[in-house]
């Protein structure tokens, strides 16, 4: 996981990927794209590869890359619960269908709706 973390700090590799988000590629196709050495493009094609993000096949004088998308996905995912975006999702939809609503329970499990929230206003009856 550190190596797919290395290979996507760098902005070339990134667009590397970018570009065979949409499809395959030949290393020409792709060094098209860039304006730098074809040997400094195969280091981070090199730096990819090891990272497990692409995959590189040979067809006779081309290589063929395209994207390993069970790496790229679990790459996402760990980002994903590294910042616990799914939890905190979670979270806030429950917030927007109950807390919104008032049907939320406290940490103690009691039932809190809206008008007993810190600084809900609670207004009077006048009788």
């Amino acid at each position: 996981m550190n190596a797919a973390f290395q290979a996507l700090g760098d902005p070339t590799r990134r667009e590397i990927l970018r570009l065979l988000r949409a499809r395959d590629m030949t290393a020409g196709e792709i060094a098209e794209q860039f304006h730098l050495a074809r040997s400094t493009l195969s280091g981070h094609f090199n730096v990819l590869r090891h990272a497990g993000l692409i995959v590189a096949e040979k067809y006779g004088t081309s290589v063929v890359y395209s994207l390993n998308m069970s790496v790229v996905d679990e790459t996402v995912a760990a980002v994903l619960d590294l910042f616990d975006v799914v939890g905190q999702r979670k979270k806030a939809r429950q917030w927007n269908a109950n807390g919104a609503l008032g049907n939320t329970k406290d940490a103690a499990g009691k039932a809190n709706s809206a008008t007993n929230k810190p600084g809900a206003v609670k207004s009077r009856k006048s009788s």
